[in-house]
């Protein structure tokens, strides 16, 4: 049974949360009528059910199953700091905590991990619910809590959900959320007890969105249809290592070919006969029967090497990156735009002699946030009492995820590394074929519960390199019918299957790692904790009070076949693409006090691949943020200068535009020919490329760039790559040479605007980098379109852009150029994730926020980002800032982009978001007095 609950004092604010589902948009409209009508049934709604899910924030509760009495203080931002005498009570208050603020997020998340959003809002959401138990997520999550986890952090766990369902005792859903009171109208949805696997089973959901390189993989594929190998490898040119510094410069070079000389390429853990093993993807171009080739390990795809065998159909897409025509955009976020920054300075640089960190990583805007902070005290740190951290945490786990203790402080960024391939599956009968064998399938049946409706059953098949994701999409059945193979592949019959090999469908230490960091001392502590940070692969970087940082790269990490960098989908009935293991976790790369004093991560390569004898991936980020961050750095510590905590605050708000700076000076050659496109790019003489959101000429550059990508790529790129509804009239893709007017065929794009290509992200920049000493190339060719001439070379394009993109500001911004600014086109707007994206216009106000007028952009440290493909809004974000001062912790800061609380009506539901949006921070209390001072509401909860 939950622990009991018992109330004597205080109040609190109502909910917000996360997934949508048309249903539930119509039941929150029935109870939004009945509260605007102003009619006594609403005005009981408006007041009740509002007051209803207050959580209770001063004065005492009784909370069974505690040893001893637990403080929550909370200061004027609603932040929870708790203070309590033993592991277990820590982890149950932070539980009922979390619960109090963000209940209903929770709950949402723990469906949606678990395939079982149908449950909460209806038939809309059986296909997603398909898809993510295919996946199978919560199944692994489960078999992670019942094997992997140790029992320290099952104990914690178990204390964390008795919190929350101590919570949730004796309340309805009107009692805990505005949402639920919603959903009772026509759905007898009831909150359920929480579990530890709900916990844990966050964590794969988490690792999804941070998976890798799969997108750049997909589109890699999507892009056969219509460009050759050249072109592909056009667009994905190779890290610019010479420019762009990679993370581990100084680093253990001997020990890492140590490791490799004595541990060979095959890893440690997780070799072939293993369920869920699979083969590996791609090759050096020299292997017969493959499903595509790869050239180099830049993911260069297509540059050198050739297939050798390939049949010469047309439909056969020879070549090295010929493999995938169609697949799917991922559940969740996607994976190019999830990006961050974080860097540390030892104290010989700063002006308190002990290391800064800083960290902002970059996710999709959701509100309430991803994130949630909060502190976990112990009274006095002991053998029964171990923690004292503070910190980012996810609402519905236990412990910190980003932050500091007492000795040490850590950030976090994506690697990127690669942790997933797709396999091309035969499919025979009831089995699939593998080494000239057919083997049978794993299946397991699935019941999907439907709110309003009767239960769905559907069969998961998996084959040896993982589940058959092809059984759940119709795009990716598209991919069995069409991706390229050799000519000594199995007949494809009505087409190949697609299955999935990820690292996280294996149990994993994940959970334990989180506790361990909470708790490191030093950074041979923290390398432990790290070695445990299985899925997913983060770059870590880490300080402490005795002026020493560091960085590590953690995770699973799999091997693969010699010439292989694992970009490109494989052949699954190969033995030889199966993984050959994992990077021993000795062999991974890091840096500890390197001679330079400072370490930044920002999604670049982690290492030159020249120094290291594994490939982690294909597809880094460029580089761009990070090598603007070192120079930010440079700049201030030349000479003897000193970094203060300020001027790193100041470092995460650069808005400088590394493409503007490349572009501009020829821009400002170009004679248009146009007194009013010269009137806008007057603009650009004397700008100094700094994205504000009142620049003028920010907008305008912004503008041209999105027109330079449009009519370069764009307009080149097939239908699957395309702004979903943007239609062009293309040439037949099995003609040879320009077809006649009468020849072309109308397609539509099909990607959602926040995914589409090109996005202009710093790959980009690269790309038209590479092509600017090729003024004649025919990429900077493109046809006339109305009263807009044809381009012939790069600066006829050029002026192309110029032009339009004067006409495209003067109908979205007005003709009088002095009213523009880019913060009018680069807007945030923060949405109820579940209720909030789609409904009525009066629902959306009541549950949504915004918009604020942004300054930065794409691969700009302060990476405020856009999709130029689809329009200039914002659509990631740094989801949170903080910055670490170990000189004096109570002088550290933070910030997070919504609230502590994720109830629409409360006070702390945006109240940090224009600060945020302003740059500023806020205070970071820790020690015991600075909190107790920083104390606005206190809440003892007694045993």
């Amino acid at each position: 049974m939950p622990p009991n609950t018992t109330a004597s004092t205080g109040q609190q604010p109502a909910k917000s949360g996360r997934r949508k589902g048309r249903k539930a948009r119509l039941i929150v409209l029935v109870l939004v009528l009945a509260l605007i009508g102003g009619v006594a049934f609403g005005a009981y709604w408006s007041i009740s059910t509002v007051r209803a899910s207050f959580p209770q924030t001063k004065g005492t509760l009784t909370l069974k199953g505690l040893s001893g009495p637990v403080e929550v203080k909370r200061d004027n931002y609603g932040i929870p700091q708790i203070y309590a005498s033993s592991d277990a009570d820590l982890f149950m208050a932070q539980g009922y905590v979390q619960a109090q603020d963000r209940f209903y997020e929770m709950d949402v998340r723990r469906h949606m991990a678990a395939g079982r959003l149908s449950e909460m809002f209806g038939k809309s959401q059986v296909d997603n619910d398909e898809f993510l138990r295919t996946l199978g997520w919560a199944r692994i999550a489960k078999e992670e809590y019942d094997t992997k986890l140790s029992d320290a952090s099952k104990k914690y766990l178990q204390a964390y959900s008795e919190g929350v369902n101590a919570y949730l005792q004796g309340k309805d859903g009107k009692d805990i959320s505005l949402e639920y009171a919603a959903l009772g109208f026509t759905n007898d949805y009831k909150p359920q007890a929480w579990t530890p696997v709900d916990s844990v089973s966050w964590l794969k959901a988490m690792a999804w969105d941070l998976r890798g390189n799969m997108q750049d993989e997909i589109d890699r594929a999507l892009l056969t249809s219509r460009l050759g190998p050249k072109q592909i490898a056009d667009l994905y040119p190779q890290y610019p290592y010479s420019r762009n510094k990679a993370i581990v410069q100084e680093g253990q070079y001997s020990e890492l070919t140590q490791a490799f000389e004595q541990g060979g390429t095959s890893g440690t853990s997780g070799t072939s006969g293993t369920s869920g093993t699979s083969g590996t993807s791609g090759t050096g171009g020299t292997s017969t029967g493959t499903a595509g080739t790869q050239g180099t390990a830049s993911g260069a795809a297509g540059a050198s090497g050739t297939a050798s065998g390939t049949s010469g159909l047309d439909s056969q897409l020879g070549g090295l990156t010929r493999v995938l025509d169609d697949l799917p955009p991922a559940v969740g976020v996607n994976g190019d735009g999830i990006g961050s920054n974080s860097w540390v300075v030892r104290g010989k640089h700063t002006i308190t002699g002990k290391p800064l960190l800083a960290n902002d990583p970059h996710l999709s805007p959701s509100l309430p946030s991803v994130w949630y902070q909060m502190g976990l005290h112990c009274r006095s740190v002991s053998s029964t009492c171990q923690y004292d951290v503070t910190g980012y945490t996810f609402a519905g786990m236990p412990g910190v995820i980003i932050g500091h203790n007492q000795d040490i402080a850590w950030g976090m960024t994506n690697s990127g590394v690669d942790v997933t391939d797709l396999y091309l599956e035969k499919i025979t009968g009831d089995g699939y074929l593998y080494d000239g064998k057919v083997k049978p399938f794993e299946t397991r049946e699935e019941t999907i519960k439907v709110a309003g409706g009767s239960p769905k059953k559907i069969v998961v098949r998996e084959t040896n390199n993982g589940p058959l994701l092809s059984d759940r999409d119709e795009e990716l059945v598209k991919v069995g019918k069409k991706a390229t193979v050799d000519t000594a592949a199995p007949d494809r019959g009505d087409g190949y299957g697609v299955a999935l090999r990820w690292t996280a469908l294996q149990p994993g230490t994940t959970m334990d790692a989180v506790f361990a960091m909470d708790k490191a001392k030093n950074w041979t502590d923290f390398r432990k904790a790290a070695a445990l940070f299985d899925v997913p692969s983060q770059n870590l970087v880490y300080a402490d009070t005795e002026d020493n940082i560091g960085y590590t790269l953690p995770g699973r990490i799999p091997t693969r076949a010699e010439g292989d960098d694992g970009s490109l989908p494989a052949p699954g009935w190969d033995p030889k693409y199966r993984w050959t293991g994992y990077i021993p976790q000795d062999a991974l790369p890091y840096e500890y006090n390197p001679e330079r004093g400072y370490i930044v991560t920002a999604n670049q390569a982690v290492i030159d691949p020249d120094k290291y004898p594994y490939t982690l991936t294909a597809d880094w980020g460029y580089g761009t943020r990070s090598q603007r961050i070192t120079d930010l750095i440079q700049s201030k510590i030349k000479d003897g200068g000193k970094l203060s905590t300020d001027d790193m605050r100041q470092m995460q708000l650069d808005n400088s535009s590394e493409i503007a700076r490349l572009l501009v000076p020829t821009l400002l050659k170009i004679d248009t020919g146009d007194k009013d496109v010269r009137e806008a790019q007057k603009l650009l003489e004397g700008w100094d490329y700094t994205q504000d959101a009142d620049s003028a000429a920010a907008a305008y550059f912004n503008a041209v760039w999105r027109n330079i990508l449009k009519l370069a790529f764009g307009n080149k790129l097939p239908k699957e790559l395309r702004v979903k509804g943007q239609c062009l009239w293309v040439d037949p893709v099995n003609v040879t040479g320009p077809a006649d007017e009468a020849e072309k065929v109308r397609e539509c794009g099909q990607r959602d605007p926040d995914q589409a290509q090109p996005d202009g992200g710093d790959r980009w920049f690269e790309v038209v980098r590479k092509l600017m000493d090729q003024p004649d190339s025919d990429w900077w060719k493109t046809p006339k379109a109305g009263t807009r001439p044809a381009a012939v070379d790069r600066d006829q394009l050029f002026k192309r852009a110029m032009i339009d993109a004067r006409w495209e500001l003067t109908a979205k911004l007005g003709k009088d150029i002095d009213s523009w600014s880019w913060g009018r086109l680069h807007r945030l707007f923060l949405k109820n994730q579940t209720l909030g994206t789609e409904g009525p216009g009066f629902l959306q106000y009541a549950l949504n926020r915004g918009p604020w007028e942004l300054s930065g952009g794409e691969a700009t440290v302060n990476a405020t980002g856009w999709n130029a493909a689809g329009g200039y809004g914002v659509v990631w974000v740094p989801s949170m800032r903080m910055v670490v001062n170990l000189g004096d912790l109570d002088k550290s800061r933070w910030i997070n982009l919504s609230g502590a609380s994720g109830h629409a009506y409360s006070a702390h539901y945006v109240d940090q978001t224009d600060k945020w949006a302003d740059g500023e921070l806020l205070p970071w209390s820790f020690s015991d007095r600075a909190v107790e001072n920083g104390t606005t509401d206190k809440l003892v909860l007694k045993p």
